[in-house]
């Protein structure tokens, strides 16, 4: 018997609240105040993103939704938008799925999200070395200096 994934219904059900948000924005803009601070997962799939943003946020990226932003377009599944990055735009597309986090400050507004990690995904900590080539690891005790050694002692 297959067991109820609340966390995605939940996640699911929050990601509908920022999406009809993200659609408010689109039609009617954002008060001089408001702003979205949308947080995300770069590497995920169907997420769109310069080569040196990518670069520069390998992980996890934030964009902020506020003053100047142009052609913001949101459908059931992911939105895009146009953002300024080092005085050039750039358009952007974030799947709903890689969201991790959505913020209204002026509302004290916040959701978080719970994505997924890929299981085919591969990170560097996934690969194992050969033995030749791996890192000559230092016990604990090792590693840790006494900051008493440098300190000046007081009756000299």
């Amino acid at each position: 018997m297959h067991k109820i994934d609340y966390q995605k219904l939940l996640d699911d059900a929050l990601k509908s609240v920022v999406r009809e948000a993200l659609i408010y924005a689109q039609f009617n803009g954002l008060g001089d105040d408001a702003g979205f601070f949308i947080t995300f997962k770069t590497r995920d799939p169907g997420v769109v993103l310069p080569d040196f943003l990518r670069m520069r946020y390998p992980d996890i990226m934030t964009i902020v939704l506020q003053y100047s932003f142009n052609n913001l377009n949101v459908s059931d599944k992911e939105f895009g938008v146009q953002l300024t990055f080092d005085g050039r735009p750039f358009f952007i597309r974030v799947p709903f799925s890689a969201l991790v986090e959505f913020k209204d400050p002026s509302t004290e507004f916040m959701l978080s999200f719970h994505p997924k990690q890929p299981s085919s995904a591969n990170t560097n900590s996934d690969i194992e070395l050969p033995l030749e080539e791996k890192p000559n690891t230092v016990p604990d005790d090792k590693r840790v200096v006494s900051l008493d050694e440098f300190r000046k002692k007081k009756n000299q």
